[in-house]
């Protein structure tokens, strides 16, 4: 289903932290079949703020099976959308809101058992939080473990709901709280969750237990040292997933073609709605989103980081190559998907799906 935005009003907004509002969304009647979600996806929301066209995706906080659409969002310094989201909306107001999209989830089954380990690192709880409260209900002979990493008690998103669902799920559910500045009384829960942390973690909560599923939410740093952690461990890359809050580097995708340095001028034709778009782009210059958007194609994006998947595009004909990706898994590459705000043509004739 191509990803569309629709204008939904604000039924709710709660204060969670002194910098972080969680806002839900009334979704009419007609329009519920295309806002089902699973859990761990995000929204992508629109605004014109001060005359400018801005669009930011937020993790869904919320399980499907609360039948509610709620994001939380946390004040960023000098973010626009934050702070408007923040300092401004408000209940009754209206905000276009695109359909939920996102590979950040799992196929949730009453007859798994599965021990799942979660980590998350500050506003990175938002899809976490959510895939624990499908996975607890749903899957009653799994278990969930969560290493929630934060400054102090006082910037935990989620604190309350976060330990009533521990008492719902006693025998299922555990909390492991590692605070950075403040102290709960022991090293392990000191500090922030680098390769040390994770490795000794891993040793105190996880030794003797079989892992079947990480995932991990937060900054860069932390995402890696999961990972390497959990594939020294034997786990399969396949059964560790990640959400990136925010990038410091560029992750070169699976080749998908030629050299950078090998310049192209190529005819691209863009499909979309069944209709067709043609641009003619060289392999060194604009991306192919920015190239579209310019030329009044009105392509799905929203984070044009690499880090969401809302551009996403099947290559039909030709080669592509990608900056970073941060959002598609490696099968996804295998099959031809790329990341449109991120590539650049490598073959003189390049077609692409957005209806794939």
């Amino acid at each position: 289903m191509k990803p569309t935005f629709h204008t939904l009003k604000i039924s709710d907004i709660r204060r969670e932290t002194e910098d972080t509002v969680s806002i839900a969304f009334e979704i009419p009647s007609d329009l519920i079949d295309s806002y089902q979600y699973k859990p761990g996806q995000y929204l992508t929301l629109r605004a014109n703020i001060n005359g400018e066209d801005l669009r930011r995706s937020y993790s869904l906080c919320s399980s499907p099976d609360e039948n509610e659409w709620r994001v939380a969002i946390k004040q960023v310094e000098k973010g626009k959308f934050s702070t408007f989201a923040n300092q401004n909306l408000k209940v009754g107001d209206l905000i276009d809101v695109m359909t939920p999209m996102g590979n950040f989830t799992t196929e949730i089954d009453s007859v798994n058992s599965k021990n799942y380990v979660l980590f998350a690192a500050g506003s990175g709880v938002t899809p976490i939080f959510s895939l624990a409260k499908s996975i607890l209900k749903n899957e009653p002979n799994s278990s969930v473990t969560l290493f929630y990493g934060n400054k102090g008690f006082a910037s935990i998103i989620f604190r309350e709901e976060i330990e009533a669902l521990k008492n719902s799920y006693l025998n299922t559910f555990r909390v492991v709280h590692v605070l950075s500045r403040e102290s709960l009384g022991n090293q392990i829960q000191k500090g922030r969750i680098d390769k040390e942390k994770c490795e000794k973690l891993n040793t105190a909560f996880l030794n003797g237990t079989r892992v079947d599923s990480v995932f991990v939410c937060g900054p860069e740093a932390m995402i890696h040292a999961v990972k390497d952690t959990f594939s020294a461990q034997g786990l399969d890359e396949s059964n560790i997933h990640f959400e990136l809050f925010g990038t410091n580097e560029a992750k070169t995708s699976d080749d998908l073609s030629l050299p950078k340095e090998q310049s192209v001028e190529s005819n691209v034709t863009i499909i979309l709605d069944g209709d067709l778009f043609e641009l003619n782009l060289t392999s060194g210059g604009e991306t192919i989103l920015d190239a579209a958007y310019k030329a009044g194609a009105d392509l799905p994006f929203a984070c044009k980081g690499g880090v969401c998947c809302t551009c996403k595009a099947k290559i039909i004909e030709g080669s592509a190559r990608m900056d970073i990706n941060y959002a598609l898994e490696k099968d996804e590459v295998e099959a031809g998907y790329i990341l449109t705000c991120q590539s650049h043509p490598t073959s003189e004739k390049l077609v692409i799906s957005f209806d794939d």
